[in-house]
């Protein structure tokens, strides 16, 4: 029997409808996946990461290429849509920052800790300053002064410190340096600039809204024991489970992939609902899981595919598809794009690049450290 508003009954696929979505999305996915696959392949040559081919993917499927197409966005990618592919693309996210965790030693990260967090704060130390120093321009010229300036400067301030922590990851995994010493430091100051910069930007609504501006301080708290609870509490059980039903010798079991699924879920439900991204509580499951005998290795197996092939170029694509370079039509937008981009750049360079080679990393290793935590997105 033909399914309720089937296309036998006249249904058009290409419609959104909200109580049935399935046939749509899966029509925005394949092309998605399809689209930037094909598209990493023709850029194969120039040994571009697949994020980039995903990024490009995503901005040429979006209203700046393809969306000059009569009818294209509403008919393919309309507004009532997006919340549904922006939900699946950030539970992807989380489980791919999960498998990252898994990939990294938490000895070796509390050893680079002192390290990388000199580094996260002189990045953002430069960066907010520069960000400082060119939103006066970017007040007068892009706002209707409604907002206070104060607010404004912290904004970008913070906006330009932040280092894309999902791109930094993906980058380096892809790269396959995830594990070594320029990639520990790099990814574990990303996490604290991803820490601050959430914590930054609570503290910029607080200003804002007029609100409690002890609301950054709770934030960080907040984060600060629920990271406490992770390493005390749940990490003894989840290891005792995993000995329990031998997952440690013979790879996870069934039951075992339903308990760490759901711990990532919980952990990515906390961080989320205390004011930092759902993408840290996945990260902290995934470092705080045992990384001797078979569970990491059999549970990164099962779950990584999936991620990579699925969920990661929606996620990716997604931000392509929110771009509109029509709307950068004049010469002076132009100007201040080229600023912002060069002064976060730099930023990140130079500042990440010296208190690299002040923690007696090499010149090329400091300046390749500054290059990693330059990535925006």
């Amino acid at each position: 029997m033909a399914g309720e508003g089937g296309v036998l009954s006249g249904a058009i696929p290409t419609n959104y409808n909200p109580s049935d979505p399935i046939t749509l999305f899966i029509i925005q996915v394949v092309l998605i996946i399809v689209f930037t696959r094909l598209l990493n392949i023709a850029l194969s040559p120039l040994k571009q990461p697949r994020v980039i081919s995903e990024v490009i993917g995503g901005i040429i499927l979006g209203p700046s290429v393809f969306g000059r197409i009569p009818g294209y966005m509403d008919t393919i990618f309309p507004e009532a849509s997006k919340p549904l592919l922006n939900l699946a693309a950030n539970l992807g996210l989380v489980l791919f920052l999960f498998i990252i965790g898994v990939e990294m030693n938490p000895k070796i990260i509390m050893k680079n800790a002192r390290a990388a967090i000199s580094i996260s704060a002189g990045g953002i130390s430069l960066c907010f300053a520069l960000g400082a120093a060119v939103s006066y321009g970017l007040y007068n010229n892009f706002t209707d002064k409604d907002q206070k300036f104060s607010s404004f400067l912290i904004f970008i301030g913070v906006a330009m410190s932040i280092t894309a922590f999902p791109v930094l990851a993906r980058i380096l995994s892809e790269l396959e340096v995830i594990r070594s010493p320029v990639g520990i430091a790099a990814l574990t100051a990303s996490v604290n600039d991803d820490v601050i910069s959430w914590v930054l930007l609570a503290l910029v609504v607080s200003l804002v809204n007029s609100s409690n501006n002890l609301t950054a301080l709770y934030v960080f708290l907040l984060c600060i024991g629920w990271v406490i609870i992770v390493v005390v509490i749940i990490r003894p059980i989840l290891i005792k489970l995993i000995i329990k039903t031998g997952s440690n010798d013979n790879g996870p079991t069934l039951t075992m992939m339903v308990i760490t699924l759901a711990t990532v879920l919980i952990s990515a439900f906390v961080t989320s609902i205390v004011g930092v991204h759902a993408i840290l509580g996945g990260f902290i499951i995934g470092v705080i899981i045992p990384h001797e005998g078979g569970f990491a290795v059999g549970i990164t197996e099962k779950i990584e595919d999936l991620v990579n092939i699925l969920f990661l170029p929606v996620y990716f694509a997604l931000s392509g598809l929110k771009t509109q370079l029509g709307l950068l039509n004049d010469g002076t937008v132009w100007v201040w794009v080229f600023v912002v981009i060069l002064c976060a750049m730099m930023g990140k360079i130079i500042g990440c690049g010296l208190m690299a080679r002040v923690n007696k990393y090499t010149w090329r290793e400091s300046l390749t450290i500054g290059v990693f935590m330059s990535c925006k997105g």
